[in-house]
C-alpha cells in the first residue's frame, strides 16, 4: 500500500464521524430501538434452537434403549441410558447380530481419500489447461465440461453400469474409484481460479525458463490454495456421500460404503424392528468427518479467490 493510502486510512480511522459509528454498533441495527433488537435477536435464537434440534434429537436417541425411543421419540432425556447402539455398531456386543459398520467406514474412507486426491490433481491440472494453454478445440472442450454439469447424474446410470461391466471393473474397488475422479464442476471452479491469477506472474517465471508444468506446479498451484481447499472439501463430501454410483458399481457386500449400507440397513435387510437407536447413531457417525473437514477449513472456503497475487 502506497504512503498515500497510508494516510487516508489513518485519517478515517481518526475521523470523529467513523469513531462515533463504531461506539453506536451496526448502523442498520442501530435504527431500531432496544426492545425490537432484542426480540430479533430472540426470534434468530429460536430459528436456531430449531435448527439444531433435530441433530439434538439424532445424538440423545443413540443412548436410548429401543422401546425407549419408539414410546418417547422426542424426549431430550434418555429414560435407561445405554451405548448398546454404540457397542453393537463397533463388534463390542455378542447379543445380536453384528453391523459391519467398520467394513462400511473403511470403504468409505478409502473411496473417499483416494476419490478426493485424484479430483484435486486433475481437476487442478484440467482448468489450468483450459485456463493458459492455447490448443485447437479448447472452447469446445470447455463447452462439453459445462454440458456434462447440465446432465443429471441419474441419466447415466445404466450407461456407468455397462461400461464397468464391459471392462471388468464392476464390484471392484478400481470401479468404485476410477469413474470419480475427474469431475466437471471441479474443473470450472479451478480454471475460473487461474484465470484471475496475474499473467505477469507466469510471464516473470517464463523468463527465468520455467517450462510450462514447473509454472503450473510451483508458481501457479501454491497460490491457488482457497480453490483447492474449496475442491478438497466439495470432492471428500460428494465422494463420502455418493450413492448412486455405489449403487451400480457394486453388488457384494464385500464393497458396501457407508450410504450403501445403512440403505440397507434402514431398509430392513439387516434385522427387523424399529431400531432407532442404531440406525441414528450410525447416521450421526456417518456424518463427523465431513463436518469435521468443513469446519477445520471454513475460513478457506470463503476466502478471496486473489491470495497471494502480485501485490502492486
Amino acid at each position: 500500500m502506497t504512503a498515500a493510502g497510508t494516510a487516508v486510512r489513518d485519517r478515517a480511522r481518526r475521523s470523529p464521524r467513523r469513531r462515533a459509528s463504531r461506539e453506536r454498533g451496526h448502523p442498520v441495527l442501530s435504527r431500531f430501538p432496544l426492545p425490537a433488537r432484542l426480540m430479533g435477536y430472540a426470534v434468530v435464537l429460536g430459528l436456531g434452537l430449531l435448527y439444531l434440534l433435530p441433530f439434538v434429537l439424532q445424538l440423545v436417541t443413540g443412548f436410548k434403549t429401543d422401546p425407549d425411543a419408539a414410546a418417547h421419540p422426542l424426549a431430550l432425556l434418555p429414560t435407561t441410558p445405554t451405548t448398546a447402539a454404540y457397542q453393537r455398531l463397533f463388534g463390542l456386543s455378542q447379543a445380536s447380530e453384528g453391523i459391519p459398520f467398520l467394513r462400511w467406514l473403511s470403504n468409505s474412507a478409502l473411496v473417499a481419500v483416494l476419490v478426493t486426491a485424484g479430483r484435486v490433481l486433475f481437476d487442478s491440472m484440467a482448468g489450468y489447461a483450459l485456463a493458459r494453454l492455447r490448443f485447437w478445440g479448447r472452447s469446445a472442450l470447455f463447452g462439453f465440461v459445462l454440458a456434462v454439469m447440465a446432465v443429471p447424474g441419474v441419466a447415466l446410470l445404466i450407461p456407468k453400469f455397462l461400461v464397468l461391466n464391459t471392462f471388468g471393473l464392476f464390484d471392484t474397488y478400481t470401479g468404485m474409484i476410477l469413474p470419480l475422479l475427474v469431475d466437471a464442476a471441479g474443473i470450472f471452479i479451478m480454471k475460473q481460479f487461474f484465470e484471475s491469477v496475474p499473467r505477469e506472474v507466469e510471464e516473470a517465471a517464463r523468463v527465468d525458463g520455467a517450462g510450462v508444468f514447473r509454472i503450473f506446479w510451483s508458481v501457479v498451484l501454491p497460490m491457488a490454495r482457497p480453490a483447492l481447499i474449496t475442491l478438497t472439501i466439495l470432492s471428500f463430501q460428494g465422494s463420502w456421500n455418493e450413492f448412486t454410483h455405489f449403487l451400480v458399481s457394486t453388488q457384494s457386500g464385500q464393497y458396501e460404503t457407508l450410504t450403501t449400507g445403512l440403505a440397507r440397513f434402514v431398509s430392513g435387510g439387516l434385522g427387523g424392528g424399529t431400531q432407532y437407536p442404531l440406525k441414528l447413531t450410525a447416521a450421526l457417525l456417518s456424518t463427523i468427518p465431513v463436518a469435521a473437514l468443513f469446519f477445520c477449513f471454513q475460513r478457506y472456503f470463503v476466502s478471496g479467490a486473489n491470495e497471494g497475487a502480485v501485490k502492486e
